[in-house]
């Protein structure tokens, strides 16, 4: 399956702070908050929505393309990608300006503060899908600059291509008229369960509601599993034990692209979702959003562990 992914492009600065922010944070003063935190690690990693999402679908056996734009500083991750088993051929440079950055400090309980620039990313809406060649048969509308999410979500119901709608970290920013508008008859939504509330509240559109205009819902709800609504069933998927928690970030991207990899191969909703969450907690064991890595032998074997496939993940070793 030809699965193109849109969404940001990011280096990820990512720091420790060795205690609780609750503990920082004065309810009473918030209006005057004022915070620093001193954290006691930091690194530089690969991220981004859209080759997160993308690197995972790699992993498992897909060759995914990307679009979106970035800085002259991409000729590294560029090839990192290729590597992988990524298309990166419609990944335009913006010159003089630098690739997206996302910074975000964890504590000690996995909650975390970020910030985010936007840098080539604010270019995406002078790319189109009018443009891309061949027409993909899944297009991924994640989180992006406001506008290139707006027009890419138009020109799949255009074009006649089905889409994931994915706003997660957009929902703040998004009107409910907007949300409303681009969720409408599209293949999946994914969100977390936080996300799905400030939908619900934007839109005015309850659970039932929102099933009667998608095909799919995917709902994720952290160490409570996920929850797959399609075709008037539903579907909770437990997460699979993790080894150790690392480093959260990316875990989502991560579910997406097991999930993803299973609907491409044509199989079942329940084991899409189950190999959403092993990909997830792959992700969780290490630091960065790309840092985590399996053959598909070893994907099959852990997935057996936990889930029974009934033989369908032999195909994915045999590949």
């Amino acid at each position: 399956m030809d699965i193109l992914i849109t969404g940001s492009v990011a280096y990820d600065y990512l720091m420790t702070f060795p205690g609780l922010f609750k503990e920082q944070i004065l309810s009473e003063r918030l209006e005057k908050i004022s915070l620093s935190f001193l954290v006691d690690s930091m690194s530089r990693q690969r991220g981004g929505i859209a080759p997160n999402i993308a690197y995972g679908l790699a992993l498992l056996g897909e060759r995914p393309r990307v679009m979106a734009t970035v800085g002259e500083d991409f000729g590294e991750y560029r090839q990192w990608l290729e590597n992988a088993g990524v298309d990166t051929a419609l990944m335009q440079v913006i010159p003089g300006i630098y690739t997206a950055s996302f910074f975000a400090t964890t504590d000690q309980l996995n909650a975390q503060i970020a910030s985010f620039y936007p840098g080539a990313m604010a270019h995406a809406a002078e790319q189109s899908l009018r443009e891309v060649k061949p027409r993909p048969d899944l297009v991924v509308v994640s989180p992006n600059d406001p506008l290139a999410m707006k027009n890419f979500a138009a020109e799949c119901r255009e074009l006649k291509i089905p889409y994931l709608y994915d706003p997660s970290q957009q929902v703040l920013r998004l009107e409910g008229a907007e949300l409303a508008r681009d969720m409408e008859g599209v293949r999946f939504l994914f969100v977390n369960d936080y996300e799905f509330g400030l939908i619900s509240k934007k839109t005015g559109l309850d659970l039932e509601h929102m099933l009667k205009h998608m095909d799919v819902l995917v709902i994720t709800c952290g160490a409570d599993g996920s929850t797959v609504y399609a075709n008037g069933r539903e579907y909770n998927i437990p997460i699979v034990p993790e080894v150790c928690i690392v480093d959260p970030t990316g875990v989502g991207d991560a579910f997406r692209s097991g999930f993803l990899a299973g609907y491409a191969r044509g199989f079942g909703w329940e084991l899409c979702g189950q190999m959403g969450a092993l990909a997830a907690t792959y992700c969780l064991e290490q630091k960065g959003t790309q840092n985590h890595s399996y053959t598909r032998a070893e994907f099959v074997a852990r997935f057996r562990q936990h889930f029974d496939d009934k033989g369908a993940l032999d195909a994915l070793v045999r590949e």
